[in-house]
């Protein structure tokens, strides 16, 4: 068995310390975001709980070999070189960013104190670029509400224009990312690289809907199912959940159960939603998760957030959720729902629009799903439009 310690994300430059201690196994394993104390497995290296997105937080236990495996995968994809943090150092996409760092042999670069466009250029452009005039490689990862920010900001800062186009690759996870803003990114000069994975899988492990080197997919019954040396452990004093989420076929192979429901064509993975996301409008089953891409699709409406809500005539509808900061003058719900219907079906069609002043979020950068719901239910804000 090993030792966990908790240690607080505020400061990353203190998990930065630990973490080089746990990988070379001469200091505790890291409990980051837990208050979890006491023994955990051999060659455990952290403890990461998740941010419960929606609702249900969980302590996944990451070893040494799998945190490792999962940087040196990213590196033999994308190359070595250095690596900015810019999101929280406690949940696994910023860890893995210092990992990243520590097992390349460069320093991470760490942007201080609140994200903003500006303190984001001066973290990015501050980098160091070359060695022995040998040129390095930078690279950071980021969640779709960032790159959204600083694209908006690029278009009248050049600094941060600068600054998006200086990375060899910008990895963008947590949430889908909106067609629209990809094109944005291309357009701005950005190399984005969209990964897939989870606490569950040390972070991203598909990366532009491929899979890293040793990890494998497959599809069981529409849900998506990875295996590889970058699983976990499985959660921390829950076996009963661990053994649901983590499964052995008949060849000894152990499979992460994602819960996400998704498609493999020619060999990329392609996701379409959460297999609990859904409700059923009118005796119709209608995947949130989707009604969410579709409506990000809009223009304007990229940031938008699709949630669940009951209905007194189809039992079951969709609230499409909007800052007012982000919503265009005259929000034009009835493209939003004419593009949905398109799309998905006339059943799809979300049921009216809530505009709020603003979207909250989870420290790890995700919409606070749990919150929406709770706003959607009360009905008390202005700005809610039936369709």
């Amino acid at each position: 068995m090993a030792l966990l310690e908790p240690v607080s994300g505020d400061d990353p430059r203190v998990v930065l310390r630990a973490l080089r201690a746990a990988l070379s196994g001469a200091g505790p394993a890291l409990g980051l975001g837990s208050d979890a104390r006491g023994d955990v497995p051999a060659g455990t290296a952290a403890v990461v709980t998740t941010s419960g997105s929606s609702g249900y937080p969980k302590s996944v236990v990451l070893s040494r070999h799998a945190l490792t495996a999962s940087a040196m995968a990213t590196s033999a994809r994308l190359g070595e070189g250095a690596w900015l943090l810019a999101l929280p150092a406690q949940y696994v996409a910023g860890l893995q960013v210092l990992v990243r760092a520590l097992v390349s042999g460069h320093e991470p670069s760490i942007l201080a104190g609140s994200f903003s466009p500006r303190a984001f250029a001066a973290a990015a452009l501050s980098m160091t670029s070359s060695v022995g005039g040998d040129s390095i490689p930078r690279f950071t990862s980021l969640v779709p509400a960032q790159l959204l920010t600083l694209l908006d900001a690029a278009e009248s800062d050049e600094a941060v224009s600068r600054s998006l186009r200086s990375f060899e690759a910008i990895l963008i996870g947590g949430q889908a990312l909106p067609a629209r803003v990809r094109e944005r990114a291309n357009a701005a000069g950005a190399r984005i690289v969209r990964t897939y994975g989870s606490s569950e899988t040390s972070g991203g492990c598909v990366y532009d809907g491929r899979a890293l080197d040793d990890v494998s997919l497959r599809i069981v019954d529409g849900e998506v199912q990875i295996t590889g040396p970058t699983l976990a452990e499985g959660y921390l004093g829950v076996p009963e959940r661990t053994a649901k989420a983590f499964i052995t076929d008949a060849l000894g192979t152990r499979w992460y159960r994602t819960g996400d429901a998704g498609r493999l064509e020619d060999g990329l993975l392609h996701i379409d939603g959460r297999t609990d996301n859904v409700i059923i409008s009118g005796g119709i089953n209608v995947s949130l998760d989707r009604v969410e891409t579709a409506v990000r699709a809009v223009a304007g409406w990229e940031s938008a957030v699709v949630i669940a809500a009951t209905d007194a005539r189809w039992g079951e509808a969709s609230v499409v959720v909007i800052a007012r900061t982000r919503a265009v003058e005259t929000p034009d719900f009835t493209k939003v729902r004419a593009a949905v219907g398109e799309l998905l079906g006339a059943p799809a069609r979300p049921a009216r629009v809530l505009a709020v002043d603003e979207i909250p979020m989870l420290p790890s950068g995700k919409p606070d799903r749990v919150a929406l719901r709770a706003i959607v239910a009360s009905g008390a804000q202005n700005g809610d439009h039936p369709a």
